[in-house]
C-alpha cells in the first residue's frame, strides 16, 4: 500500500480530519443531550412525548440554520480564501457550544431558557454551515491526480471521530453518575470539554497554507463578487443534484445514533450505558464504510460506490425497525452496524463527488449549500418523522424515511449522471 501521498500532506489531513472531528463532537453532544436530558431540563412537562418533540427540534433548528452558514461562510471562501474562513466557522461553532453548558434551565427563567437555547443551536448549526465544505476542499484541492476520494474521507472520519469521543464522555458519565446528577449538572461537562478541542483544532488550523487549487484560480482571474448568484445562475443542476444525493447519509446518521438512542432508551426500555456501549461498537463499522468508499472511488468512481450506498440504503430502511425492536442486543447491534457502514458507502465518497461538480470559483459555495440544505431533508425532519412513525405503527415501521432518502438521493445522482465533472 502506498503511504506516501499521506505522509506528505500529513499536515493538510490532520487539519481537515481534526477540525471536522471537533465540529461533529460540538454537534453529536447536542443530539444525544437532545436524546437524554434536553426535553424535560428546558420545556414544559406537558408530556414526556412532547418534550421529546421539542427536543428534537430544537435539534432540527441547527439544520435550517446550516444552508445559512452555508451561504455565508461560502460566500468569504470562495472570495478571500479556505484557510481563514474554516478558523471562523470553527470558532463560531465551538463557542455556541460551550455557552450551552452554562444555560439556566426551564425551572430557572422559564420561557427564556428554550429561547436562548434555539439562539445558541442556531449559532452551532451556522458554524457547521461552512465547516464541512471547506474541510473537503482542503483535502480534496491538495490531492495528488487518482487520490481524490481518499483525500476527501479525511474529513469524513471526523464524523465517527467526533461521534466516540461524545457518545464515549457521555457513556463515563452515565457509568460514574446517578440520573440525578447526571441531569442537574453533568450533562453540562461534555459542553465545557468542548473548548479544549476547539483549541486543538485551531492550533492544527493556523498552521496550515491556503490550496493549491485556490491559488491558481486567484492567479487566473478575480474572485466572483456573489458566488450564490452565480452558482444559482449556472450550476442550478449540480446543485439540486448534490441536495438531493446528500439526503441518505444524514437519515442514515442520524437514525442510527440520536432518534435510536432516544426511541431505544424512553420508549423500548434499553438500559441507556447499555445503548450507548452498542452505539460505539457500531460507529466503528461507519469508519469502516468511509475507508471502503475512498478506495473504492478512487479504483472506479465515487458515482458508482454513492449508487451501491444507496440502493444498499433502501434495503436498511426495510430493516431498521425490526431490529432496533427485537429486544435482542446482538440483533440491535447488527442492524446498526449494517446501517452506518452503508452510510459510510453514500458519505465517504461526497467529499470528492460533490467538490467535483463545481468550478473552483464558486466551489466552497456550492459544496457547502448542497451539502447543509441536503441536512435539512435527510438530518432535521428524520428524528420527528421516525417518531411519528413510531406513533402511527410502531417502531418495525421507522426505517420506512430511510428506504425513502436512498431513493431522493439515487434520483440526484442520475440527474449529474452524464454531466458530472468527477474524474
Amino acid at each position: 500500500m502506498d503511504l506516501a501521498p499521506y505522509r506528505k500532506h500529513r499536515r493538510i489531513l490532520t487539519a481537515s480530519l481534526v477540525g471536522t472531528a471537533v465540529e461533529f463532537y460540538d454537534f453529536y453532544v447536542y443530539a444525544t443531550a437532545a436524546a437524554l436530558v434536553i426535553g424535560p431540563l428546558f420545556f414544559p412537562a406537558e408530556s414526556a412525548s412532547a418534550q421529546l418533540m421539542f427536543s428534537f427540534m430544537s435539534f432540527g433548528l441547527a439544520f435550517l440554520a446550516r444552508p445559512v452558514g452555508a451561504i455565508v461562510f461560502g460566500h468569504y471562501g470562495d472570495r478571500i480564501g479556505r484557510k481563514s474562513t474554516l478558523v471562523a466557522s470553527l470558532m463560531l461553532m465551538g463557542a455556541s457550544t460551550l455557552l450551552i453548558a452554562f444555560l439556566p434551565t426551564y425551572a430557572m427563567v422559564g420561557w427564556v431558557a428554550p429561547l436562548l437555547l434555539c439562539i445558541l443551536r442556531f449559532g452551532q448549526g451556522l458554524g457547521l454551515g461552512g465547516e464541512w465544505g471547506g474541510a473537503a476542499l482542503l483535502a480534496v484541492e491538495n490531492a495528488p491526480p487518482g487520490w481524490k476520494s481518499r483525500f476527501g474521507m479525511f474529513p469524513q472520519l471526523g464524523a465517527p471521530v467526533g461521534f466516540i469521543a461524545a457518545n464515549g464522555l457521555f457513556l463515563l458519565l452515565g457509568l460514574m453518575l446517578n440520573d440525578a446528577d447526571f441531569a442537574s449538572w453533568g450533562w453540562r461537562i461534555p459542553f465545557l470539554f468542548s473548548a479544549v478541542l476547539v483549541g486543538l483544532g485551531l492550533w492544527v488550523r493556523l498552521k496550515i497554507g491556503e490550496t493549491p487549487d485556490f491559488k491558481e484560480a486567484l492567479e487566473q482571474d478575480a474572485p466572483v463578487g456573489v458566488p450564490l448568484g452565480e452558482l444559482l445562475r449556472h450550476h442550478l443542476l449540480a446543485t439540486l443534484a448534490g441536495t438531493f444525493a446528500v439526503v441518505a447519509c444524514f437519515a442514515i446518521f442520524y437514525l442510527s445514533t440520536s432518534f435510536a438512542l432516544a426511541h431505544g432508551t424512553a420508549t423500548l426500555g434499553y438500559p441507556k450505558e447499555q445503548f450507548l456501549l452498542v452505539q460505539l461498537g457500531a460507529i466503528l463499522f461507519m469508519a469502516g464504510g468511509i475507508i471502503f468508499a475512498g478506495y473504492a472511488s478512487d479504483a472506479s468512481s465515487a458515482q458508482r460506490v454513492l449508487t451501491w450506498g444507496c440502493g444498499a440504503t433502501i434495503l436498511v430502511g426495510l430493516l431498521f425497525g425490526p431490529s432496533l425492536a427485537s429486544g435482542s442486543w446482538p440483533i440491535i447491534f447488527a442492524g446498526l452496524a449494517a446501517a452506518l457502514f452503508v452510510m459510510g458507502l453514500v458519505y465517504g465518497p461526497l467529499g470528492s463527488w460533490l467538490t467535483a461538480l463545481f468550478p473552483v470559483r464558486v466551489r466552497y459555495t456550492g459544496a457547502s449549500v448542497t451539502f447543509n440544505a441536503g441536512g435539512i431533508l435527510g438530518g432535521a425532519l428524520a428524528p420527528i418523522i421516525a417518531q411519528a412513525l413510531s406513533d402511527w405503527r410502531g417502531t418495525d415501521v421507522v426505517g420506512l424515511y430511510l428506504a425513502l432518502a436512498g431513493v431522493v438521493s439515487w434520483i440526484g445522482l442520475l440527474m449529474v449522471r452524464k454531466t458530472s465533472r468527477q474524474p
